[in-house]
């Protein structure tokens, strides 16, 4: 692992939070913190002959490990670059004669590294994986029993002839992923195809209003500052998205991390309030809202059964009575009314409906704009899907404009050189100069998006007016 610099931070004593990270100079909004490769690494189970074991690129057709038989690559490249960390896996893979679950793999991954270079690779390196909290004493029952299990796996997957490990030891690494663990993105940031232990991203505590994010840019994360930081400030970061009550994330963060978050936000309850609100011109009446209320529970239920069987028509008709019925009680920035609308946008787009996708779609928007963080990554990637949307169904002025919001946004939270922000850059620069061609030629330019988007042949008027416009354009 290696900081490309000497960063702008230190580890301090943050009281009931354990260690955690400040700055020691102030950093504007875009900067980046710091960037830090994994000190290990491993791809999901379930996607393991999807995905480069290296550089955790998507590839259709990739190269396998001949030997184990799991491990696959994106060609003889990637194979040769990840051999010295895989060759002890492929060796015990084959003694094992089965692959353990990812935890156990990048537990045993983590171990033989530290076994060669020791507990920090480098100097720059702010903490070993020794150091960092396991909350195992923290364990329910269950959580207990889990670990056991997987330190029994562990010790059958381990090689007889490498140093004997304590039971403690083990279940102290395996307690660190579980908490540590940092869920690693494809190539275009868009799925979930791994997860890494990054030590000094383990420093950064939480803060449900953080100010900063992580992302994973070219195989090394970065922390982004998503605002202005004085010199001397904690660096936080979000572990959980935001668009929960405050209980109910104080709940989820103590079942997955065990801690009492006591952040401003959830000791104060701040968008509390947007998040349940009903509509304030007619205000609705307590039975309307638990009417609504239910009858959206139950209807969530029936949608995730027809997504789940490929029913799309069923889950279109379930979401529009949903939203029918919210419609006159809940307020844009209801969690359950924002929930209906984000499910809509999606399966309306699968299914081509482009407008009503569009309209969903620009509502949810509206809605967490009011909820996120202005900076919030979350926020960008659906601002993002917004203008894609509106794009499609021909609404260019709209789609543009979000478009464009989407980039500012991303700009902050992804960097320039990410994959993502640069899709973008080129989906602004496209979408800019169909709005020109929009301005000019109402009617080309309809023709143009249903030629490109159904195949449809243009009438020859139509493609004279285009021709027209290029030249005009040029």
């Amino acid at each position: 692992m290696t900081l490309e610099k000497v960063d702008p931070v230190e580890v301090f004593d943050a009281g009931d939070k354990g260690r955690g990270l400040r700055t020691t100079k102030a950093l504007v909004i875009g900067d980046v913190v710091f960037t830090e490769a994994s000190f290990s690494a491993v791809v999901f189970d379930s996607l393991s002959m999807q995905v480069c074991h290296n550089c955790f690129r998507r590839h259709a057709s990739p190269h396998r490990c001949a030997q184990c038989k799991f491990a696959h690559y994106c060609d003889r490249t990637c194979q040769r670059a990840a051999w010295d960390e895989h060759k002890r896996e492929c060796a015990a893979i084959r003694t094992a004669g089965k692959t353990p679950k990812e935890n156990i793999r990048l537990a045993a991954r983590a171990m033989w590294r530290m076994l060669k270079y020791g507990g920090k690779v480098v100097d720059s390196q702010l903490t070993s994986l020794d150091l960092l909290q396991d909350h195992i004493s923290d364990m329910v029952d269950e959580d207990l029993k889990e670990l056991q299990d997987d330190v029994q796996r562990f010790l059958e997957y381990w090689p007889k002839t490498k140093r004997a490990l304590g039971t403690e030891y083990i279940s102290h690494l395996l307690g660190v992923i579980k908490v540590n663990g940092f869920t690693l993105s494809d190539q275009r940031g868009l799925q979930a195809v791994g997860v890494g232990l990054f030590p000094n991203l383990c420093l950064v505590n939480h803060d449900c209003w953080p100010n900063c994010t992580v992302i994973l840019n070219h195989g090394k994360i970065e922390l982004r500052v998503l605002g202005t930081i004085p010199e001397g400030e904690e660096l936080t970061v979000s572990y959980i998205d935001f668009l929960k009550l405050s209980k109910d994330r104080q709940q989820l963060l103590k079942k997955q991390y065990y801690f009492d978050c006591k952040c401003e936000h959830c000791s104060k309850g701040i968008k509390d309030d947007l998040m349940m609100a009903t509509k304030t011109d007619e205000k609705p009446s307590a039975d309307q809202v638990k009417e609504v209320t239910e009858f959206g529970l139950k209807a969530f239920e029936k949608i995730e059964e027809a997504r789940i069987s490929g029913d799309f028509e069923e889950v279109v008709k379930l979401c529009r009575e949903c939203l029918q019925k919210q419609e006159a009680v809940l307020a844009d920035t209801h969690l359950h009314h924002l929930r209906v609308l984000s499910i809509a946008s999606e399966v309306l787009s699968f299914m081509r409906s482009f407008k009503e996708a569009a309209e969903c779609a620009s509502r949810m928007v509206v809605g967490y704009g009011k909820l996120y963080h202005p900076s919030n990554a979350q926020l960008g990637m659906a601002t993002m899907r917004a203008g894609v949307t509106n794009w499609h169904a021909g609404l260019i002025e709209v789609g543009h404009g979000l478009i464009c919001k989407a980039f500012a946004i991303l700009m902050v939270t992804h960097g320039p050189h990410h994959s993502i922000t640069k899709d973008l850059e080129v989906m602004r620069s496209q979408t800019e100069a169909e709005l020109q061609m929009f301005k000019q030629n109402e009617k080309a330019y309809q023709s143009v998006r249903e030629a490109a988007l159904f195949g449809k042949p243009l009438a020859e008027p139509i493609k004279e007016q285009v021709k027209e416009l290029v030249q005009g354009a040029k």
